[in-house]
């Protein structure tokens, strides 16, 4: 009976068989476009546990929300995880997760995390708990620790330390290490690199800037060797010494900022900000800052004369560190006379080798 169906029909039967062709080879189409969607919303809990399901790490999302963590290809819009982004592709807008973001090629926009952002490049602005990894960046890197950059057009600002190829401007609570830099390095210790004019820190290990010894002594017959070190504009100071008039206070230190403010062949002006304190160990001390008008002249390639005066600030709870001057502009004393605050002109000379 079939037989004879078919052999009597044979234009329907080809009609199925080709229907059924093309809706399978659609069905199959679709399955496999389903693994190049692009998905708007993404609300999960942790891959593979969400909307996306085990395709998450394929789909690009306008809005992530996950409670543990959240996978994807990329993310253009707002994605906030309760303890990471893992993007296997791009980022572009905003980013935040409660422990860490992982951007494997470009983030771009805002990146904001309670321990760490790493990716591969980026422009925009990244700020975490602890510390920003990233190859090129362009923008702002903040950090509680430390930002580690390949190359930096903008700015790092870390607790700690920053490190970067080339950079515009690194601010650091202890340390900043590049190449090249174009603008300022501030730190509240040290600055290396190989490059940079305008570093400003105590201790600056420029390649190709400039670096001291000098011994000197002041108006309160403190003899001092110092350490100064720098680029092209902005230099360092750091000083231990002994102070030849005093009894009981007679350890000295200093730490202290500089600037070459002229400069003509054999002859310079310099400008210092410095604090000396002196001490005997068992007690606060003596402690002056004061702002120098140093000229400075070269007479030979590596040696150099400088002397000028000062005004200092001094302040001390001794006798001794009283008596270490006579006259002053202006005197202050403590209400129970512990502490003596007095104003006065002075001078420091000395010699320093150049290196």
């Amino acid at each position: 009976m079939k037989s004879l169906l078919y052999k009597k029909h044979p234009l329907s039967f080809r009609f199925k068989t080709i229907t059924s062709g093309i809706i399978i080879s659609l069905t199959v189409f679709s399955l496999q476009a389903q693994d190049r969607k692009r998905t708007k919303v993404h609300i999960g809990l942790v891959y593979p546990v969400s909307s996306n399901g085990s395709k998450a790490g394929l789909d690009t999302n306008n809005l992530s929300l996950n409670l543990i963590a959240g996978l994807s290809a990329a993310e253009e819009g707002l994605a906030v995880a309760g303890l990471s982004n893992i993007v296997r592709d791009h980022s572009k807008g905003i980013l935040v997760a409660g422990f860490s973001n992982h951007v494997r090629n470009r983030a771009e926009g805002t990146t904001v995390s309670g321990f760490l952002n790493a990716y591969g490049s980026g422009k925009g602005v990244a700020v975490a708990g602890f510390a920003n990894i990233s190859g090129d960046m362009r923008g702002a890197q903040i950090a509680g620790f430390a930002n580690l950059s390949k190359n930096m057009e903008g700015f790092q600002l870390a607790g700690f330390m920053n490190e970067a190829g080339n950079t515009s401007t690194q601010i650091s609570g202890f340390m900043n290490i590049a190449k090249k830099v174009k603008g300022a390095q501030i730190s509240a210790f040290m600055n290396v690199a190989d490059s940079s004019d305008y570093p400003i820190g105590f201790l600056n290990l420029i390649k190709n800037g400039e670096k001291s010894i000098s011994t000197s002594i002041d108006d309160n017959q403190t003899l001092m060797l110092s350490f100064r070190s720098g680029g092209k504009f902005l230099y360092g100071i750091l000083g231990v010494g002994y102070n030849v008039k005093n009894d009981k206070e007679v350890y000295a230190f200093e730490a202290g900022l500089g600037a070459h403010l002229l400069h003509y062949n054999t002859f310079r002006l310099n400008l210092e900000l410095a604090s000396t304190g002196l001490t005997r160990f068992k007690s606060e001390g003596t402690f002056k800052s004061s702002i120098r008008v140093l000229p400075a002249w070269r007479v030979s390639s590596c040696i150099e004369l400088f002397g000028g005066p000062s005004l200092n600030l001094i302040n001390t709870g001794s006798e001794e560190g009283r008596d270490m001057v006579h006259s002053y502009l202006r005197r202050w004393d403590s209400s129970n006379n512990s502490r003596f605050t007095g104003l006065y002109l002075g001078y420091i000379a000395g010699v320093q080798v150049l290196f």
